[in-house]
């Protein structure tokens, strides 16, 4: 894949991202208007979290980090890719199958591992039924990940990016029916997570089987490229346990103050849309790329893709970590400040995502670093550079919860998160050339850097200047639209200016994309 059609299948993968971002920033956006930073909010997602944690943990943490390097090598080589997809799918599904039973029957003990504070009170309650109605996603969306493992590998990006979308399109759906007919928001939200599941499955299901990989579950083989998988899939396995050992320290910490695991999820989907859009686009893209790359012995191809890709991922995060960082109030305060949602917890929220805002670089660059262990299925280093990690995660969140409270969650995830990107860069100083900075990737950085820093200063001023519209009904949205693009038109202008940017590469990107 040539660099420019890297960048842009970057941009597919990327797209949707955005648009899924978009409408799950809608879903909570509503259940924050509707549930505000109550008991039931806060049940719901406890137990929202629990299938989407281990599907992390079994599927895009660990099962596809593996899958796509061995299926895209054996695409290429003509090595029985059909027979390794389907004894993979029903490995997967009978597996998850049992995992679901025992997950369903053992949810008070996941929720209290899970979030402590709860018990006592209703949260705790509610957490358990929602979590036993809608533990059974974990089965169908780690399906749908190996699915969508296949459609990137034959470079579908478009169908198994749209997968998400559909399922933030149900949620939405649901709470506008649950409004209209007087339904109970939070059963209506616990029942949706099943159904959206089963959803996302026959599409994904319907998409592979149109590039000719009809698969079925049947009986399960531990054949030898099984056995291979497993055992490249153990330490991502291990490293995917960790990240979620992160969070779940994060929400422990936040269980125990009221309201908090509102305000820390309401914070995370916000800063999360520049992650997925880019950072996630970039490592959805660069995995099966490198693999190839490597496989052919390419090393100067990899090394393009790769800081191409980093440069790419450098010039959208920067100046969005920055916009997280200066304008949290404002932000949080016209996108969530209504209904059930007041004062205290915007305040409160937009606490969080400015910490959060200041660990947005180091988790992109995490998704450009990754493929190049990945690709040389290497899972055994970022597994133990993720083990170091969630120690000084939970010191510092356990550490600093008596002295900032739930802030310290926020703060230990963002430290986490840079001292995660130091090791794997420091471990990428063994490998190839491949693995190196090139000379316009230099060049482009300082650049990019001191464009972002013109552009938070503008919007310094702006929301100072600005800060009476902000608070008005119905003005406010203007007046945010209108401190963004101040933001945007000053840190493009910057970048054509000090050449972060060229239009040479504009004029390129748009031939290739015709």
């Amino acid at each position: 894949m040539k660099p420019v059609r890297l960048i842009r299948s970057a941009l597919v993968v990327g797209s949707w991202t955005l648009v899924s971002r978009g409408a799950g920033f809608a879903r909570d956006v509503m259940i924050a208007a509707y549930l505000g930073a109550g008991p039931v909010a806060e049940a719901f997602l406890i137990a929202f979290s629990l299938p989407n944690m281990f599907r992390r943990f079994f599927a895009e943490g660990a099962f596809n980090m593996a899958f796509v390097p061995m299926f895209a090598k054996k695409l290429e080589s003509g090595d029985d890719p059909r027979g390794f997809a389907r004894d993979a799918f029903s490995g997967m599904a009978w597996l998850l199958l049992v995992f679901s039973v025992l997950g369903t029957l053992a949810m008070p003990w996941l929720v209290w591992a899970m979030a402590a504070g709860f018990a006592g009170d209703e949260r705790f309650d509610l957490a358990v039924l929602f979590g036993r109605i809608g533990f059974s996603y974990i089965l169908f969306i780690s399906l749908v990940a190996l699915l969508s493992g296949v459609l990137n590998a034959f470079g579908r990006f478009t169908e198994a990016s749209f997968v998400p979308v559909l399922m933030n399109l149900m949620f939405i759906a649901a709470m506008l029916l649950a409004d209209r007919f007087g339904w109970d928001m939070g059963l209506t939200l616990a029942w949706t997570v099943p159904v959206t599941g089963v959803a996302q499955l026959a599409f994904t299901w319907w998409a592979a089987a149109r590039v000719g990989f009809v698969l079925w579950p049947g009986r399960p083989r531990l054949t030898p490229d099984l056995k291979r998988l497993a055992i490249i899939a153990a330490p991502a396995m291990l490293a995917g346990g960790v990240v979620q050992v992160n969070l779940l320290v994060g929400r422990q910490v936040a269980s125990f103050t009221e309201g908090a695991v509102a305000w820390l999820s309401y914070a995370d989907r916000l800063y999360q849309l520049p992650l997925g859009v880019v950072g996630i686009a970039i490592g959805t893209v660069l995995l099966p790329d490198l693999s190839r790359r490597l496989r052919a012995g390419d090393a100067d191809g990899g090394r393009n893709s790769f800081n191409r890709a980093t440069e790419f991922a450098l010039a959208l995060t920067l100046p969005a970590a920055l916009a997280l960082v200066v304008i949290a109030l404002p932000l949080i305060d016209v996108l969530f400040g209504r209904g059930e949602f007041g004062p205290d917890d915007v305040a409160r929220t937009a606490l969080a995502l400015a910490i959060y805002g200041l660990g947005l670089p180091a988790f992109v660059l995490q998704k450009t670093l990754q493929p190049l262990y990945y690709a040389r299925e290497d899972t055994r280093r970022p597994f133990l550079y993720a083990l170091t990690a969630m120690l000084a995660n939970a010191a510092i969140a356990i550490g600093l919860l008596p002295f900032i409270g739930f802030a310290a969650a926020a703060l230990a995830t963002t430290v986490s998160g840079w001292f995660m990107l130091l090791q794997l860069w420091l471990g990428t100083r063994a490998m190839g050339p491949e693995a190196r900075a090139d000379a316009r990737l230099r060049a482009r950085i300082w650049r990019i850097a001191l464009s972002a820093a013109a552009m938070g200063g503008v919007l310094w001023v702006g929301q100072v200047a600005l800060g009476p519209a902000l608070g008005l009904p119905g003005w406010r949205y203007l007046a945010l639209a209108a401190l963004v693009g101040m933001g945007i038109v000053t840190y493009f202008g910057t970048g054509f200016l000090t050449g972060a940017f060229a239009m040479a590469d504009l004029r390129s990107a748009l031939r290739r994309t015709r």
